[in-house]
């Protein structure tokens, strides 16, 4: 059965802006008309979520008395998805039409036993269908419910789907509605919605999700797999954090750091103006999340357990008070930043760059041929520059002033994320083993160096002047320098672990040669 191509961008839109959409001038120019029909999808998988686990979704749909059955699985580093659609004559899976599609390797009798339905959505879709002699796009607007049980959420979403024309188009379109209504852009299907309803994690943080490369896989869509991977956990993490969760600010953090350090493992595929734009608004997106995740660190492992010891210290009450004041400003502009439209605008044009972005099609030769090479031999080498640029500056690390330890710090991440990218480029039993112990020994160098620099960001904080914020006089002075005191004390044991971490970390065989 032929597997045709799904190509959508998903977008989340508050009920109230619903409205907004009249002022869409594609509506206006296309005179659209549209099309209002009634959905109850019902989507199935056994007990383990097997089906999820293989990246693939089944449902059955009912609308206006017909039965379709429908099998999706998401294309690595892509918006399309692979789609099989088919009538069926019940409201119940017929696998027997689940033949030459991805289905079909699963299918069991087993499998068609455990097979049950675990949650439903029912949605009133409005379609209008914009045609152009350059393309043809579908706006779809839901709006409904995902049901389990007795559990419920709300949908309010708009899908952008391309019928005809070029990707390009689409995001032409998209720019038009984020300028006329609010609409988030969102990753996560309806499907990856339900089964977060059924785990009761709608609303949670989001950590890094598995990154799935194969070695024969050229650099160039190796970057893309990996982008989208790092762009879902940013984009995943919206709800936490508008929710104010400092954890949700964690998470996209580290899918910001992660995409980052991405961008910098293949720079030298990625050279084009596109490029550099998308990573000055990726810094100042991190910029906005850091003060909060600074303090947030700062009153969890260096506040609060000197308050314990000190119970009696009255300094420590008013110190505490002005930090947790100063977090809740940080947070608030976290948050602000991240309902902003500057942030609705980013998300979009990182997923159109990866998509679309000149830099999937080079015009220079240099560039395109960096691009062609086999990912396993860009990872080899890519990884053994990395490690030879810190295993140098690792040897004086005992003489590194604060700045420079930074440097280090930084490039130990982007070797850890780089191990942690390309763990499916290296997959023979040896190379996972090796690859395993090296990625611990860079964690537990890159710790020892992030508390040095917490250390650092931490006496900055504490011993900012009255007018950036901080009152309390003598008292307040002295806890400031109770807790300051505390953290110096700190550095010479930590530098010690650092340089025993990283003569720990030059005793790991590599695992890419």
């Amino acid at each position: 059965m032929r597997a045709p191509e799904e190509f959508e961008l998903k977008f989340q839109v508050p009920p109230a802006s619903m409205k907004l959409l009249d002022q869409l001038p594609e509506l206006r120019r296309t005179k659209a008309v549209p099309q209002h029909k009634s959905e109850a999808s019902v989507y199935y998988d056994t007990e383990t979520h097997k089906l999820r686990k293989h990246g693939m979704m089944l449902r059955v749909r009912c609308t206006d008395q017909a039965h379709k059955q429908t099998i999706k699985v998401q294309q690595p580093g892509r918006l399309a998805r692979n789609e099989w659609e088919v009538e069926i004559d019940g409201d119940t899976p017929d696998l027997r039409l689940a033949e030459g599609t991805a289905l079909e390797p699963l299918m069991s009798r087993k499998l068609k036993r455990q097979l049950k339905p675990l949650f439903e959505t029912r949605v009133r879709r409005t379609v209008y269908q914009l045609d152009h002699s350059g393309y043809s796009v579908e706006l779809a607007v839901d709006r409904g419910t995902i049901e389990s049980g007795h559990n419920a959420v709300t949908l309010s979403e708009v899908e952008l789907e391309l019928k005809g024309g070029e990707g390009a188009m689409l995001f032409a379109v998209a720019r038009e509605l984020i300028k006329a209504v609010p609409a988030q852009l969102m990753l996560r299907s309806k499907a990856e919605q339900g089964y977060r309803l059924i785990e009761q994690k709608m609303n949670n943080p989001v950590k890094a999700g598995p990154i799935m490369l194969m070695p024969s896989m050229s650099a160039r869509d190796a970057f893309r797999v990996i982008g989208f991977g790092c762009l879902k956990q940013v984009v995943d993490n919206e709800p936490a954090l508008s929710r104010s969760d400092p954890e949700g600010v964690h998470q996209m953090r580290v899918g910001l750091r992660r995409l980052r350090a991405a961008m910098s493992l293949f720079k030298q595929v990625l050279h084009h103006p596109e490029t550099e734009a998308i990573k000055q608004e990726l810094k100042w997106l991190t910029g906005e999340l850091a003060p909060a995740r600074e303090l947030d660190v700062l009153i969890g492992d260096v506040l609060v357990p000197a308050k314990k010891r000190n119970v009696r210290k009255q300094g420590l009450v008013g110190l505490s008070r002005e930090l947790e004041r100063k977090r809740k400003a940080a947070l608030g502009r976290a948050t602000a930043a991240v309902d902003s439209a500057r942030f609705r605008r980013l998300m979009l044009e990182v997923v159109a760059w990866l998509e679309t972005g000149e830099w999937n099609e080079p015009q220079d030769d240099p560039t395109r041929k960096r691009g062609d090479v086999v990912i396993e031999e860009f990872a080899a080498a890519e990884m053994e520059r990395r490690w030879q640029k810190i295993g140098k500056r690792g040897k004086k690390l005992s003489e590194l002033n604060p700045q420079s330890r930074h440097k280090l710090r930084i490039q130990g991440k982007k070797l850890r994320y780089a191990a942690e990218f390309f763990a499916g480029v290296f997959p023979r039993k040896r190379e996972t083993k090796r690859r395993k112990a090296f990625s611990a020994a860079v964690k537990q160098l890159q710790d020892c160096l992030g508390d040095l620099n917490d250390i650092a960001v931490h006496e900055k904080i504490i011993s900012a002047p009255e007018g950036a914020g901080f009152h309390g006089g003598r008292q307040r002075s002295f806890a400031a320098g109770l807790l300051t005191a505390s953290e110096d004390a700190r550095i010479d044991p930590v530098e010690a672990h650092a340089v025993n971490a990283f003569e720990d970390l030059t005793n790991v065989k590599a695992f890419w040669r």
